[in-house]
Formats: structure tokens, sequence, C-alpha cells
């Protein structure tokens, strides 16, 4: 397909340019994304990076956790997040237990995450225990993205969703991950769940970017999920999530007045329909000697 000239103006958001938006002081802007409409609305509206998260388990199949998420499901929202993205780097979730098993389980999913969801980098939770992993994924040529502190996948172990790193000595365990991701070659790190000053001190201690989910402003980025900074969802309210629009209650009453019109017969009106049959337009007929003709 042939680009048009605006295409070939916007310029895609890649490894290298993260990297120089840490060493010029430019904040990033992340964005979880799920399709393609919501990944062209982020887009456009200049989202550096589209995390396509396995947290589309609670906020798109209606799930209490991450944890059944698969790697087809989170190809399957690449794809269309793909679709919808000029811009924006992409990075694909590796689900649970998607590279757990061995470097070469995670190599192999995370090549499909590029290959066939048309990612640019994936992201793996862990720290020094994930270290080998993401050295023999980035040893392939695939980027990584890591995560420390607090790490959904691990919530059972941690004793549910709760903040990482409150102690002196848990957070010097938060920093030893850190600095084991970054020294296994990931090109930047989110920062979930943990006290500020930690956070700040991560931040200053690496050369690559970090992200941050509840860890305070002095992060390289932010990160949100999409349905919570929309407004859309209605059940979950955490203390780290600012809500820029209402569009679950917005959403509902335009349904509501949807349903009322429909009842009432005030939808559709004239204007949306097509008009009537014209009686002297040609009719199309199949013809004996096959193919179609005009019958007067």
């Amino acid at each position: 397909m042939t680009q048009t000239t605006d295409e070939r103006l916007v310029r895609r958001v890649t490894v290298p340019a993260l990297r120089s938006m840490k060493r010029k002081g430019e904040r990033i802007s992340m964005i979880t994304a799920y399709d393609a409409t919501f990944a062209r609305m982020l887009d456009e509206a200049g989202a550096d990076v589209l995390l396509v998260g396995d947290s589309l388990g609670m906020v798109v199949q209606g799930r209490d956790s991450t944890l059944p998420v698969t790697v087809d499901e989170v190809i399957y929202h690449c794809r269309a997040v793909a679709r919808g993205t000029r811009r924006a780097h992409i990075v694909g979730d590796m689900p649970f237990m998607s590279w757990q098993l061995s470097p070469e389980q995670a190599l192999t999913n995370a090549a499909r995450f590029l290959a066939e969801g048309g990612a640019h980098a994936i992201k793996l939770e862990g720290g020094i225990d994930a270290a080998p992993t993401i050295e023999r994924v980035v040893r392939a040529g695939i980027p990584v993205m890591g995560h420390v502190g607090l790490t959904p996948q691990s919530v059972h172990a941690m004793g549910g969703f709760r903040v990482q790193g409150r102690t002196a000595a848990a957070a010097e365990r938060v920093l030893a991950d850190a600095m084991a991701v970054e020294e296994a070659g990931a090109y930047s790190l989110v920062l979930e769940g943990i006290p500020t000053d930690l956070a700040a001190r991560i931040t200053d201690a690496l050369s690559i970017p970090t992200i941050g989910i509840g860890a305070g402003p002095h992060c390289d980025g932010q990160v949100l999920v999409c349905y919570d900074l929309l407004g859309l969802t209605q059940d979950l309210a955490p203390r780290f999530v600012k809500r820029y629009a209402e569009l679950f209650e917005s959403g509902r009453q335009a349904a509501a007045r949807y349903c009322e019109e429909v009842k009432s017969g005030a939808f559709p009106e004239e204007a949306h329909g097509f008009g009537e049959v014209r009686r002297d337009a040609p009719v199309l007929v199949e013809a004996r000697g096959g193919g179609y003709g005009p019958r007067g």
C-alpha cells in the first residue's frame, strides 16, 4: 500500500527516541490500548507509547486478575492496536507463564508479538530473577521493557495489590531489581506501586527511562490504563488514577436516549433513511446468456 504524504511525515516513536527523551528531560506519556479505535484516538492525542497490557483481562474481559490472559489474546489485541496507530511505540505485555519456563519459551513468544502482533517491543515483569531471560530476548534483537515493584502477575505471592518497597530492606530489593533489569539490556522500566522517594532514587540511578504508575511524579514518564483515565471503569478507583473524563456515565446516558427514542419511534427519522424506490430506475436481472443487464 502506498503511503500518503501525511503518513510519511509522521515520525514513529522508537527505542532510541525514548532513550533520548530521558537524556533531554522530556516526559514520556504511555497509555494502555486494546483495539484500533482507542489506539487511533490515543495516538492522535499524542501518546508516545501504547501498551497492549494484560490488564485487558480485567478491563476488557471482566476478570478479577490478569492471570488468565493468554499469549494469543494479547497478540490479537496487538494486531488491532497496530492497525490504529501511526506514531506511538507499541509494546506487547508478556502474560503470566508466557516466559517463566525458560529463556527459549520467552524468546519464542516474544518473537510472535513482533512478527504476528505488530508490536515494537515486549514488556516483561520481574527483576533479578527475570534478568537472564531479558538478556536472552534482547540478545535476539527484541527490545524489552522491564517492570518492577508491584507486579500484578505475582499478586498472590504479594498478598494482593500492595505497595512495594515501603521498608528500607524492601526498597533495596526493588532498587536491586531495577539495576538488574537495566544491566540485562532492557531499554525502559515500569515502576509500579512504590514510594515516591524510591521511584526518584531509581530514576536517578538508571540511564534508561522509568515509567511510573502509582510511583509519584519523579519518573521519566507515566502510564495509565485508558479505561481508568477516560472514566470507563466504575468498580475500580485506584488512588494513583486521575480521571480525565467520565465516559461511562456519558455513554450510559447516550445509550439510554437511544433506547428511549427507539421505543417512542423518535428514531430513526426520515433523514436517517434512504428515501423511496425509484420506479424509473433500471433493474438488474439475470440474463439467459449469463451476466446482468437493464430491464425496462
